[in-house]
């Protein structure tokens, strides 16, 4: 069977502008480390189940709020600077255009292009003021100013997704168990299929996200795990 070229077919890229799943991914194993690190911590200093179910609540609430506000804050300040370099770079446009297309022919000629095609190129999206601003913003800064992420789809998909992680450990204390390896066990397979599903996006192999999720996951949880014993045998227990 002929194979369509990748080129013919629509949409043949995934979408890598960081509209919802950097931040989606970046909740999750945010909180799925977070609260398997918090669990760990205070139950290794010996508090009772009903404390670690306490803590590991505060920190699924105060985590997802935090989160889902540093996102919104950081993708829409991101954005306003965008805006400001867009802004700057129109009015170049508009007081020296003659300037500006030889700028731009000078960037697709360190490219390897010819002088002279880029020098025809570069006059060509001259007439259109709007191809113009949209391609030196391309070529200067590296972004797309048509196609920025949106603030609330990052704060609303890392507010959600870290509450969905950060809640994964504390699941066998909320059906009755008492058993803090119990917690930390589903808080590690957790762990290792959140980096799996990753893996769906990435294409690195999906056992190899996986192991590299609950490596650093377990490795979180075991300092913390060090510091609430520590901490617990010092003060004669929590």
């Amino acid at each position: 069977m002929t194979e369509t070229p990748a080129a013919l077919r629509e949409a043949h890229h995934a979408d890598v502008s960081g509209g919802w799943l950097r931040p989606a991914v970046f909740g999750a194993m945010d909180g799925l480390v977070t609260n398997i690190a918090l669990i760990a911590g205070v139950g290794g200093g010996g508090v009772s189940p009903r404390s670690i179910v306490l803590t590991g609540t505060a920190g699924l609430v105060a985590g997802a709020i935090s989160m889902g506000l540093g996102e919104y804050t950081s993708v829409r300040s991101a954005n306003e600077q965008v805006a400001a370099e867009v802004a700057k770079e129109r009015r170049e446009l508009e007081r020296h255009p003659e300037a500006e297309a030889r700028e731009l022919a000078d960037a697709w000629v360190a490219r390897g292009l010819p002088r002279d095609l880029a020098t025809q190129v570069a006059e060509a999206v001259r007439r259109n003021p709007e191809e113009a601003l949209r391609v030196h913003v391309q070529e200067e800064l590296g972004v797309d100013p048509d196609d920025q992420p949106s603030p609330w789809a990052a704060a609303i998909s890392s507010f959600l997704f870290f509450s969905v992680g950060a809640l994964v450990p504390l699941l066998t204390y909320l059906f009755g168990s008492t058993s803090l390896a119990l917690a930390l066990a589903v808080g590690g397979v957790g762990l290792f299929v959140a980096g799996a599903v990753v893996a769906r996006f990435t294409k690195r192999p999906w056992w190899s996200s996986g192991l590299r999720q609950l490596l650093l996951g377990a490795a979180a949880a075991g300092a913390t795990y060090l510091v609430g014993s520590l901490i617990g045998i010092q003060g004669g227990g929590l």
